[in-house]
């Protein structure tokens, strides 16, 4: 009985994310779109696509929650079809750009499987201590099968080990903060991706 429960709730699961797709292929998205908050930014050098999502840009408090998931799903659903890498730039965040732990859990609990099984990296570049905290907080109780993809990253020149410079589009406040507390030639390559978590 319960596994009857189960495989209907894996249904309905699928339904809502087939009718939020639907929904994101018709509805104007452009209050979301316009932010550039999230974009694709060329290939890793394995060839994998690679996802960026500016924290600074994320206006949470003022922002349509329910547009900025059809924009999203919109987004990735064409990307997560093969394997794919997040990366997310904490610089300079403030608090009013933080979605709540609550729409974060029911975004992730909408995505497909898809979205988790294909994701092989998600980088946390310029992270704090709330940040981390939080980031282990959602990946040990919310969303343990990520656990092991996610990294922090202190600079963006971290990055360079996974693709090439010219592939990375951001704008020109996240590399000033870069060079502002990291200075510049502050890279030193010890196979520190392998050890940032």
């Amino acid at each position: 009985m319960v596994m009857i429960d189960m495989a209907d709730a894996v249904v309905d699961e699928e339904d809502q994310y087939e009718r939020l797709l639907r929904r994101a292929n018709v509805e104007d998205l452009t209050e979301v779109s316009g932010i550039g908050c999230l974009y694709q930014s060329g290939v890793d050098r394995q060839g994998r696509p690679v996802i960026v999502f500016l924290g600074k840009w994320f206006p949470a408090n003022d922002l349509n929650l329910d547009k900025a998931l059809l924009y999203l799903i919109h987004l990735m659903d064409p990307i997560v079809r093969g394997d794919y890498v997040i990366i997310y730039f904490h610089t300079m965040t403030l608090s009013r750009n933080y979605p709540s732990l609550r729409w974060l859990r029911e975004v992730y609990n909408i995505l497909p499987y898809k979205y988790k099984k294909n994701l092989k990296h998600f980088y946390i570049v310029h992270p704090t201590i709330w940040t981390k905290m939080m980031t282990w907080w959602f990946t040990t109780f919310m969303a343990p099968a990520i656990k092991e993809k996610v990294h922090n990253l202190p600079g963006m020149e971290y990055l360079f080990e996974i693709m090439s410079p010219d592939q990375l589009e951001v704008p020109a406040y996240v590399t000033e903060y870069d060079m502002t507390i990291n200075g510049t030639n502050y890279y030193q390559p010890e196979h520190y991706l392998q050890n940032s978590t």
